[in-house]
């Protein structure tokens, strides 16, 4: 789940002490994971294999000569579970699909990511699906009427263990690869990457501000011009928004805020807030002073547009985002 661009991550960004946890839903093969939890609390995602739990760590990141550049690079990573497990190591990965089998879906499944999906990427848009694990989003996918789809992941084990379920569907295809660097595909590849927890991993590593802008740097190279890039992810704009706006990536973002599976909102509750709509952000890209989720554990949805000199909106292909779509 990495890439390979060049640019430098911006240091003079606020810096955050976020912390987060990562979390898993298990799919139709598996009874239903109903512990969404995130951020501060106190869930726990599946321990990793017990040989790697003091093994394998991630390469020391690059050494910096001034402290201060060191100390915002450390602040920029998010501090959780991470500590623990290494989430951007291959070999944790590989480990962690020999010994779990099955399928797994991070965050969220297809049906509650599926109005998003048909408004903002036609189904005969060319996809990547990046870190794509062992989830059935991307065969959900191929249900509902898409029609190429390439995934990728930094776990060989994951790569041959989809390619073998998954042959006789033409419209998938499986590749190993690290998001850090896709220089396999040649610049403006596809027409839509979608990221269901692949950047949260890289914001484990040591390197998280680096490694953040190499991947998004690979994905803005990657996307054709008015192309998406679909982020879901527990990070909250004031820990992602800094990663989107650079403006070298030229991205048009929109942000959408879901609850947790399962989440129900509490009886006698009169909100008439939809899901399906999206949240009004500030000129910086956060959320407004005072605005309260719901559902203090919800995902976030970025849907960023690549934006150049000849895009036109007004030709852009965007449907109507209903809940009869669910």
């Amino acid at each position: 789940m990495l890439c390979g661009g060049n640019s430098e991550p911006q240091l003079t960004q606020k810096t955050h002490t976020c912390i987060r946890s990562l979390h898993f839903h298990s799919a139709p093969s598996q009874p239903t994971d109903p512990k969404p939890k995130t951020l501060q609390r106190n869930h726990q995602t599946p321990p990793p294999a017990a040989t790697l739990q003091n093994q394998h760590r991630l390469p020391p990141p690059p050494r910096l000569n001034h402290p201060s550049i060191a100390a915002q690079l450390t602040m920029y990573r998010d501090v959780s579970a991470c500590n623990t497990y290494n989430y951007g190591d291959a070999l944790y990965w590989d480990a962690r699909y020999i010994q779990e089998g099955g399928s797994f879906d991070w965050y969220q499944r297809y049906s509650a990511l599926r109005p998003f999906a048909r408004k903002y990427i036609p189904t005969s848009s060319r996809i990547l699906m990046v870190g794509c694990g062992n989830a059935v989003m991307s065969e959900d996918m191929v249900k509902d009427g898409y029609e190429d789809i390439m995934n990728i992941d930094i776990s060989s084990v994951a790569i041959d263990m989809m390619r073998r379920k998954y042959e006789h569907i033409p419209q998938l295809k499986y590749l190993q690869m690290d998001v850090k660097d896709m220089s396999f595909f040649p610049d403006e590849s596809f027409d839509a990457v979608v990221d269901k927890g692949t950047l949260d991993s890289l914001m484990c590593g040591a390197s998280a501000p680096i490694s953040a802008a190499q991947m998004l740097g690979e994905v803005s190279r990657l996307l054709k011009p008015g192309g998406i890039y679909m982020l879901i992810t527990y990070g909250d704009p004031t820990v992602r928004i800094p990663h989107l706006s650079r403006p070298v990536y030229n991205w048009k973002t929109e942000l959408y805020i879901i609850p947790r599976p399962g989440f129900q909102r509490p009886a006698g509750s009169t909100s008439a807030k939809s899901y399906l709509e999206p949240v009004p952000t500030t000129e910086k890209g956060l959320l407004p002073a005072g605005f309260i989720m719901e559902d203090p554990d919800s995902h976030f949805v970025y849907v960023c547009r690549k934006m150049d000199e000849t895009t036109d909106l007004i030709h852009v292909p965007s449907y109507p985002l209903t809940a009869d779509v669910l």
